[in-house]
């Protein structure tokens, strides 16, 4: 977290400033002034990476299929992520691109993901429902609406192809939640990008919701046919093999009011 590194932080940010200076009295010109906000990045940039993923309140009308519109998608806080479960080997070329919407009703998720190649199943249940869908691409988000339960969270994963899971994770297991997840996928061969839109009803997550609340939260990707398949998260783990399910490493989810 940010606070853990705010000796590093406090040694380099006083070198950044005298470097802006200089550059802002001996050459004000503006091929100078550009450099400033990247300086300001190469400083600060490696500590500065918030733990915390906001979730922008829809207030607009859901688009003609029934999620929201690109507008509304545009408009919301992008979570950003392109390295490994170790927080290592950034791969600019898988970024994932998260971004989150709510209503009292239904959190919604707009996953927008890079790829070199796409592997998935060629069959699931007429749902689309697949179990062990991680052995192949995904995107996952983990969920944690009550941290006083540290050991129990929601999965729920989405496949480039549109096949999909959810669980509900528990000490010693894991179980089918019927959680009532919908969702659709949209594949863009020529720029290498595929996106995910899912919608989550509020009253599976929670018994009753309440936007003043944090809940924690992980967003993951997997890509690769065979081993060493790129294992990607937002917060990472830090285990030795490639392992989602810490939730001691999870985020913080945070609701926006409008």
């Amino acid at each position: 977290m940010f606070v853990e590194k705010m000796p590093i932080v406090v040694a380099v940010v006083p070198i950044g400033a005298l470097v802006i200076i200089h550059l802002l009295f001996h050459h004000p010109h503006h091929a100078s002034l550009a450099v400033i906000p990247l300086l300001l990045f190469s400083f600060l940039g490696p500590w500065a990476v918030s733990d915390t993923a906001n979730v922008s309140s829809l207030s607009q009308a859901l688009a003609p299929d029934g999620y929201p519109s690109s507008a509304a998608w545009d408009a919301a806080e992008p979570t950003v992520f392109n390295s490994d479960w170790q927080g290592k080997n950034a791969e600019p070329e898988l970024e994932t691109q998260v971004r989150l919407l709510w209503t009292p009703e239904t959190l919604y998720l707009h996953f927008r993901s890079r790829y070199r190649t796409l592997t998935f199943f060629p069959d699931a249940t007429p749902s689309g429902r697949r179990d062990h869908l991680w052995d192949r691409d995904v995107a996952e988000i983990f969920l944690q609406p009550d941290p006083s339960q540290p050991r129990r969270y929601w999965e729920f994963e989405i496949a480039p192809n549109g096949m999909w899971i959810d669980l509900d994770i528990f000490p010693g297991g894991k179980g089918d939640p019927q959680s009532g997840m919908i969702s659709q996928v949209i594949r863009n061969p020529k720029e290498k990008l595929w996106t995910a839109e899912l919608a989550l009803p509020m009253r599976s997550l929670v018994p009753r919701f309440d936007p003043s609340s944090d809940w924690r939260v992980n967003f993951f990707r997997v890509e690769g046919a065979t081993e060493p398949r790129f294992y990607s998260a937002w917060q990472p783990t830090h285990t030795p093999q490639p392992n989602f399910h810490v939730p001691e490493a999870f985020g913080v989810l945070r609701f926006q009011s409008a």
